[in-house]
């Protein structure tokens, strides 16, 4: 389980997150939603490590190194918005940067990536930077993957992607999901899609978590209201 309470972020002398609580959990879904700019991509930075934050972060109830090298090597994979894929190496040399995470005994890349993202296996030695805008995406998400994470962090995996593309990376997510062995937080502008893989919302609104509740019992009507405004 991956476990964020009180967490505060600042920009400066903007303060972007306010005492935001959040709880992920293996086998299940959290999804964060919101308008633009109400601080979505910052809890993740802030659990991922990438940008300081005060609040308590956990994994499997040990508080987390403070570090994003540290806590990628501990279990958390963050798939950034934008993909930020290296363009100038081949896709095989992109899945093999996440190697630094990895004992050196373990340091490969699993048929099941493949199986996952078949295009990446076709374009092994193509460069990052060729590939379209979904196929960038299939390399974030299975970049993340080869580091065998716990805990899976995606920001806008939907963002300027193909139908087809985007129908994908969910059913991806799903059977992720329903391993059972990775908790997995979604960052997500496209209702529907969210909605669909949600097993938990969580809602901010100006920094603050306005709605936290499970799925199965959230009025969709409310959420997007919510969501919305």
């Amino acid at each position: 389980m991956l476990e964020a309470k009180n967490v505060d972020l600042h920009y400066g002398g903007s303060q972007i997150l306010h005492s935001v609580n959040l709880v992920a959990e293996p086998g299940r879904v959290t999804c964060v939603m919101g308008l633009n700019g109400t601080g979505k991509t910052s809890l993740l930075k802030a659990i991922a490590g990438r940008h300081p934050a005060d609040g308590e972060i956990s994994l499997e109830g040990a508080s987390m190194p403070k570090g994003a090298r540290d806590r990628a090597r501990a279990g958390i994979a963050y798939v950034p918005q934008g993909r930020e894929i290296f363009a100038q190496l081949t896709v095989a040399e992109n899945l093999e940067t996440a190697f630094a995470c990895l004992p050196s005994d373990e340091r490969r890349v699993l048929p099941e990536i493949f199986e996952l993202f078949p295009v990446l296996a076709e374009m092994a030695g193509r460069r990052g930077g060729d590939l379209s805008g979904g196929q960038q995406q299939q390399l974030a998400i299975a970049r993340a993957l080869v580091t065998k994470p716990k805990v899976l962090l995606l920001d806008e995996p939907t963002e300027g992607i193909q139908p087809n593309i985007i129908a994908q990376i969910g059913r991806v997510i799903a059977g992720l999901r329903d391993k059972g062995t990775m908790a997995i937080v979604l960052v997500e502008q496209r209702f529907d899609f969210a909605w669909d893989l949600a097993d938990r919302i969580v809602v901010l609104r100006r920094g603050t978590v306005l709605r936290d509740e499970e799925r199965k019992t959230a009025s969709r009507e409310a959420v997007l209201a919510d969501v919305s405004v």
